[in-house]
């Protein structure tokens, strides 16, 4: 009898998100399976690299040379600022031209309907077009056009998406948290502004997400900003410190299942 499907629930939170590699990094470690992925926004990046074979050493390297000339095209201001063509082709050259369903796992990734107000969840087809949708911050990205729909960032609807990790069967769900609302934080720019706001609208969410998980990491990272992609090395970190600490709990609860 093999042992329980294992899905991870990687949340949205700007560059807090690539704490989520350090997290992949020490389940890998500690021999501990990834079944199936759905990230919202940053954690949808992070999931598609992972399932597209790339290991968290690797990713962490590629982390650490993520900077915003890579990724940033500017607009006259429309719809939002940034065209989000650089980051989509990036993507795409990164994940080799792959669609979701010729990953290493099931990947689910989550996206908002701006004009229905709903949630959109890829489960099959391009990459980069699925990603791109994700991480479209409201105001910031154009949003991602897709068979007609106008889609944003996953976090408007569900921040970190339990849910879709529940619907692929997983026996044991581990939920990753990385956007901590902060009070009185440094507010320097429109990105700021837009950031803080959807944090205060999720924060309710997320006490039902820690709920419907097995379990909840959530790394120390609230002083580090969401949106100067600095200190990175060290959010990676802190993602490895919070799953080490859960560590002992996660794996009482695989020897429990496997009683059961």
């Amino acid at each position: 009898m093999g042992g329980p499907k294992i899905g991870l629930a990687l949340g949205s939170g700007g560059a807090r998100g690539f704490a989520h590699i350090g997290v992949i990094k020490v389940l890998k470690e500690a021999n501990i399976p990834i079944h199936c992925i759905a990230g919202s926004s940053m954690g949808a990046l992070v999931g598609a690299f992972y399932g597209a074979g790339y290991t968290p050493e690797q990713m962490a390297k590629m982390a650490l040379h993520f900077q915003r000339k890579y990724y940033l095209d500017f607009t006259v201001p429309k719809m939002g600022f940034i065209t989000g063509d650089k980051i989509k082709q990036l993507i795409s050259i990164l994940t080799k031209g792959k669609n979701i369903e010729d990953l290493n796992l099931s990947l689910r990734i989550v996206a908002t309907d701006l004009l229905k107000g709903e949630k959109v969840v890829f489960s099959h087809g391009d990459i980069s077009t699925a990603v791109r949708a994700s991480i479209s911050i409201p105001g910031i990205f154009v949003p991602e056009e897709v068979d007609g729909r106008l889609l944003v960032d996953g976090a408007v609807v569900d921040r970190v998406p339990v849910s879709e990790v529940i619907k692929m069967n997983a026996d044991i769900v581990i939920a990753v948290d990385v956007s901590h609302f902060e009070i009185e934080p440094q507010i320097n720019s429109i990105f700021d502004v837009i950031m803080q706001s959807m944090y205060i609208m999720e924060r309710e969410m997320i006490r039902f997400r820690e709920i419907e998980s097995d379990i909840m990491i959530k790394p120390m990272i609230n002083h580090y900003s969401s949106t100067a992609f600095k200190n990175i090395d060290k959010i990676i970190q802190h993602g490895e410190d919070a799953a080490r600490e859960i560590l002992p709990e996660l794996q009482l609860l695989l020897e429990n299942w496997k009683e059961k």
